[in-house]
């Protein structure tokens, strides 16, 4: 007989990561996501499934109406509605394949 012992930690690993500036909060407010990308802990948002149907809402939304978004592109051109389009169709993308993963918001 013997004796096997063994400490265990669960490490938290990145299945994925994306960056944007803050240049782009006021476009994100006007298309309802504000909260659920900068402040997720403020209403709840833990899982990647849970930003999923807010991300699909707000493509569709700024999708149909482009003028409305880009009027809040950053004057220096960092941060515009070229950028965070397709920035949030990779995040919904990625929320998709790994609905459980937990949300992680650094400002």
């Amino acid at each position: 007989m013997s004796l096997d012992i063994s400490l265990q930690q669960m490490q938290m690993v990145d299945v994925h990561s994306q960056n944007i500036t803050h240049n782009l909060a006021a476009m994100a407010d006007e298309a309802g996501i504000y909260k659920h990308l900068w402040r997720p802990e403020e209403i709840g948002i833990e899982t990647a499934e849970q930003l999923i149907l807010p991300l699909r809402a707000a493509i569709i939304r700024m999708a149909a109406d482009p003028a409305r978004f880009i009027r809040h592109n950053a004057e220096n051109g960092w941060g515009t509605y070229y950028q965070f389009l397709p920035w949030l169709r990779e995040l919904l993308e990625a929320c998709e394949e790994n609905p459980d993963a937990t949300v992680v918001s650094h400002r």
